[in-house]
């Protein structure tokens, strides 16, 4: 009997890693940050989940959620829009006690009324923070498989020490069983398994643990059940090789960004047969001036290049004026560059001005950011 992946809820964290690029969230959830030209990141688990067939989405939201909700807006470009099913913004809930969420499981309890009314009977939880093209059609079909309780979706490679110690780092044994937890774990680069923030389990068993963590005064999925509980309950890793980057940090960011400019990784997260969906908008097309030079870049619909632009990443709306010089650039949307600028290794905010003669570089191992609307 083949799987019927409407009976699959998902969930979506839209602000679960807001302080790991704090610059780029100050007035935005995760979900909400801006990538590749044209998308924002929650395309991407949003996208991936409507392609596996999965009809009903909640997305679970924190502070600083206005972006989000304006770019998601009826999500009719992602096929959401319905009667039965669609996807719904599921906001934050108020305790006096607490406050706003702390953790994951907190998160959930907040929204624990739309999961158990859910008929859906398998839940697929992801965060923001990894830009890939996944079908979840095999991990679910694995999961149901293994008869695991949780299946937590992992990669195994070669990390940096900063990549480990902001990761949930895994255990895993020659069955896909895993072991052991490790939060945070201060540990040199080197080989290791990582969790990419996305779990797998059946909706009766998500919402018993959320239940045993309000009793117990719990709120961290990662703490106090992948690392507490994994000799208790079964936990098995589906190994995840496909291509992907994980936004953990501004360097990050910038490295992901100029990732997908090559051709070789831009055929791989945008297949013809599985597109990433995002808000349309009626922009015109990209106007190049009669002394307008681009390289090796991406460019989104709506700008103006009169000067030269070089391995960058430019959004809707930048106008980069005659004899500016853009290099190794993530320029957001409407950002304006008068004549004569040179920007080497620098990212810019949503509605930055930077006028006549002014240069800037940064190093692209540690890039210049201007925040929202500055002006230089």
């Amino acid at each position: 009997m083949s799987l019927n992946m409407g009976n699959v809820l998902g969930l979506i964290f839209a602000n679960m890693h807001d302080m790991l690029v704090k610059d780029l969230t100050e007035t935005r959830t995760t979900g909400s940050v801006l990538f590749g030209g044209r998308y924002r990141l929650i395309d991407f688990p949003l996208s991936n989940m409507v392609n596996s067939g999965i009809t009903k989405v909640g997305v679970i939201t924190k502070s600083n959620y206005q972006s989000l909700l304006d770019h998601i807006g009826s999500a009719r470009e992602w096929d959401m829009a319905r009667k039965n099913g669609g996807l719904s913004i599921l906001p934050p809930f108020g305790n006096n006690n607490i406050g706003l969420y702390r953790g994951r499981l907190e998160a959930l309890n907040g929204a624990r009324s739309f999961i158990k009314n859910a008929r859906q009977e398998y839940v697929v939880l992801s965060d923001c923070d990894i830009v890939t093209n996944m079908d979840f059609r095999p991990i679910v079909e694995q999961h149901i498989k293994s008869g695991a309780d949780i299946t937590v979706i992992s990669h195994t490679d070669n990390y940096t020490k900063e990549e480990i110690q902001s990761s949930t780092m895994l255990s895993v044994d020659e069955n896909n069983r895993v072991n052991s937890a490790g939060i945070h774990v201060k540990s040199v680069s080197g080989r290791a398994t990582l969790s990419l923030n996305m779990f797998v389990m059946e909706k009766d068993y998500l919402i018993k643990l959320m239940e045993d963590a309000e009793k117990t005064g719990k709120y961290s999925f990662e703490t106090d059940v992948l690392r507490d509980q994994v000799n208790k309950i079964n936990i098995h890793a589906y190994e995840y090789d496909n291509f992907f980057r994980r936004i953990y940090s501004m360097q990050s960011y910038f490295d992901a960004n100029m990732d997908i400019i090559n051709p070789e990784n831009t055929v791989k997260l945008f297949p013809a047969n599985k597109p990433i969906y995002t808000k349309v908008r009626d922009n015109a097309p990209t106007k190049y001036g009669a002394e307008s030079e681009v390289k090796n870049s991406l460019i989104a619909d709506g700008c103006i290049i009169e000067g030269s632009v070089e391995n960058s990443v430019l959004f809707r709306g930048v106008k980069v004026g005659k004899g500016a010089k853009i290099k190794d650039a993530i320029l957001m949307q409407n950002t304006v560059v008068d004549e004569n600028v040179s920007l080497d290794a620098v990212i810019t905010d949503k509605n930055v001005k930077v006028h006549n003669d002014i240069i800037l570089k940064g190093d692209k191992k540690y890039p210049m950011f201007l925040g929202k609307s500055a002006e230089i």
